[in-house]
């Protein structure tokens, strides 16, 4: 909710003229991020920060993948899906790991999927304005949660330093930043420096949270990171596979960006 607010005052979206169609994938980006948020804060809960980053990131990682024809991409998927096995409650390596928590997690991935399609689609038309309606459609849908679990606690004049500390640095920036950055670094730049994610989550774990992981478990989200780094990198080279953040385009030829 502070989020929204913040963007929309800084944004200031109703200056926008919208299609029907620009409404749809709206909406989807908006439903996407909500469920982005709040499965993967409901994961946090039981699994631990860097193992919940890691399955989140199956959904960047999958979208990257469906992009992708040739016979070397099989390699980066075999590595995705091993290190996804290692992390599931599955086997002895991962027996701690709560299933629910992982399914939360799994589930904030595929939200995350339909964040970068339908984001890039939002996007391509009105800029980083759409990321601000976004949010409003976001806080619409999670908010009724938040009050049915928190109620009056919610809205605790201790606690609203830490909200609006987390509407800033987990919503309003990052989106924010990435709906700008997509249209704007090469796309093996960014789907690198993206793959970096799980990496940072652990270590933040490990770190700030005292969160250990198993040998195992370190194995496996250095499997998912090379696997995207991997898929990135050989779809950049000598073909022109078009990323989910590029412009669009009009008889073979990109269009320009639009105004800002």
């Amino acid at each position: 909710m502070f989020a929204a607010v913040i963007l929309c005052a800084v944004l200031r979206p109703w200056r926008l003229r919208m299609t029907a169609t620009a409404w749809r994938s709206i909406f989807v980006y908006g439903v996407a991020v909500a469920g982005l948020n709040g499965l993967f804060y409901a994961s946090l809960r039981t699994v631990p920060l860097g193992i919940a980053t890691a399955l989140e990131f199956t959904g960047p990682l999958l979208v990257a993948m469906l992009s992708s024809r040739r016979a070397v991409d099989f390699l980066w998927i075999g590595l995705a899906v091993g290190g996804l096995l290692l992390l599931l409650p599955l086997s002895a390596a991962s027996a701690g790991i709560d299933p629910g928590g992982a399914a939360l997690a799994l589930g904030a991935g595929a939200c995350w999927a339909l964040y970068i399609v339908f984001g890039q689609k939002a996007g391509a038309e009105h800029g980083v304005q759409m990321t601000a309606i976004g949010v409003v459609i976001a806080a619409v849908c999670v908010l009724p949660f938040g009050i049915a679990q928190a109620g009056a606690a919610l809205f605790t004049p201790g606690i609203l330093p830490f909200a609006i500390a987390v509407a800033v640095l987990s919503t309003a920036l990052p989106h924010s930043l990435e709906m700008v950055i997509l249209s704007r670094l090469p796309t093996k730049t960014f789907g690198t420096l993206m793959s970096m994610e799980p990496a940072i989550g652990a270590l933040s774990g490990l770190v700030l949270l005292d969160e250990r992981l198993a040998a195992a478990q370190w194995v496996a989200i250095g499997a998912i990171i090379s696997a995207s780094v991997g898929t990135t990198a050989t779809a950049a080279r000598k073909e022109e596979v078009p990323h989910l953040s590029d412009p669009p385009t009009v008889g073979g030829e990109a269009e320009p960006p639009p105004p800002r």
